[in-house]
């Protein structure tokens, strides 16, 4: 995932997010808005760490995003298939 396709995707990363970073507040997260250099200040502020760290581990929480999702069409969330009754 880069820069803008954080942003366009915001609401559904903000839960990837929460998970990765639970000290990270709705606040914070309504502040962050989907950009990565707010995101790293946050993370850098919130745990103590210094700013090579926080961007080391927002870069690898991007990367590791995007492999996951590759998969799936571009701003569209997969369901899981459903099973037929019977």
């Amino acid at each position: 995932m880069n820069t803008d396709q954080l942003q366009g995707k915001w609401k559904q990363a903000k839960g990837s997010i929460k998970e990765r970073w639970g000290k990270l507040t709705d606040d914070d997260l309504d502040v962050i808005d989907g950009r990565r250099d707010h995101l790293i200040g946050h993370v850098q502020e919130r745990y103590g760490i210094a700013k090579e760290e926080a961007q080391k581990q927002v870069d690898e929480w991007m990367h590791s995003d995007a492999t996951q999702h590759a998969h799936e069409p571009a701003g569209i969330e997969q369901e899981p298939p459903k099973r037929k009754a019977g």
